[in-house]
């Protein structure tokens, strides 16, 4: 599936749009628009792709994703209802100037710094009541949301400073072929003569293109979606930490082991710890 451009239509009641996303599988579909969007997941949990940042999500992640960055979220299938809270706008929805005066600089900064996706602590902000709201006094608590957001000292930025994205139409397609090959293979062995066949390049070409394009390497890629998936059936489940390495693609224990320290700093069996405490 290639990233494709999403077109958003703000509704004849409102100068941008809100939504409440609801369904049983959030499917992985790799996008990018004009708008920013921030996004607060109420229900359901999985892997958040912004970038080339990978991440679990769960209740309460709240994210700011800024225009033109390529994101997706992919659900965690059979856990039940998912459900995310989405505001979608321009920067000039209020007017060109609005976010320029002196009294928004904060919120011009923070719009900013969302190139490369803010990711903020759990519930940071609660959209929960925004959509029971008239027009008028949703778009203040869109407005009260973000002023309240620039101001805090904990937004950690998503993608990596070398992340640029690149949208052109061939990088694009390339690029969403590997993404899209490592988040359904990565349980299993995955080579690299796999994903050079995806993206319709030679096996070297292919390592330096994932590597320029997201500035990510496509093992330490692909070790994040296993990290990931490891996280999850580690918290969920009584299973093994053996058996949960070699379900997420680890070829043995003490990389596993190895691999979880370097991305979580802590062991599996601490992190498992640390969630039943």
């Amino acid at each position: 599936m290639r990233a494709f451009y999403e077109h958003i239509e703000a509704t004849s009641q409102l100068s941008w749009t809100l939504y409440v996303r609801q369904a049983t599988h959030f499917r992985f579909a790799w996008h990018f628009h004009r708008e920013y969007e921030l996004t607060l997941i109420t229900q359901g949990t999985g892997t958040r792709f912004v970038g080339d940042c990978v991440e679990e999500y769960g209740p309460g992640d709240l994210t700011l994703i800024g225009p033109q960055l390529p994101h997706t979220y992919q659900s965690v299938p059979g856990h039940g209802r998912h459900e995310a809270i989405v505001a979608q706008f321009r920067r000039d929805f209020l007017g060109r100037d609005f976010f320029d005066r002196p009294e928004f600089a904060d919120v011009a900064a923070l719009l900013e710094r969302s190139a490369r996706g803010l990711g903020f602590p759990p519930y940071a902000v609660d959209l929960g009541d925004l959509d029971a709201m008239p027009p008028p006094e949703r778009t203040l608590a869109l407005i009260d949301a973000l002023v309240r957001l620039s101001r805090r000292a904990d937004a950690r930025p998503l993608a990596g400073d070398r992340y640029v994205p690149s949208l052109n139409g061939a990088t694009r397609d390339r690029i969403d072929a590997i993404v899209r090959l490592l988040n359904e293979e990565y349980a299993g062995p995955v080579t690299l003569e796999a994903v050079a066949r995806a993206a319709h390049l030679a096996p070297a070409s292919a390592s330096r293109f994932f590597r320029r394009t997201t500035g990510a390497t496509i093992t330490g890629y692909l070790t994040m979606l296993r990290v990931n998936a490891a996280c999850r059936l580690l918290r969920e489940t009584d299973r093994t930490v053996s058996g949960i390495s070699a379900d997420c693609g680890f070829s043995n224990l003490s990389n596993f082991n190895r691999r979880f320290r370097e991305l979580r700093g802590m062991s599996p069996r601490e992190y498992r710890a640390l969630w039943r405490t």
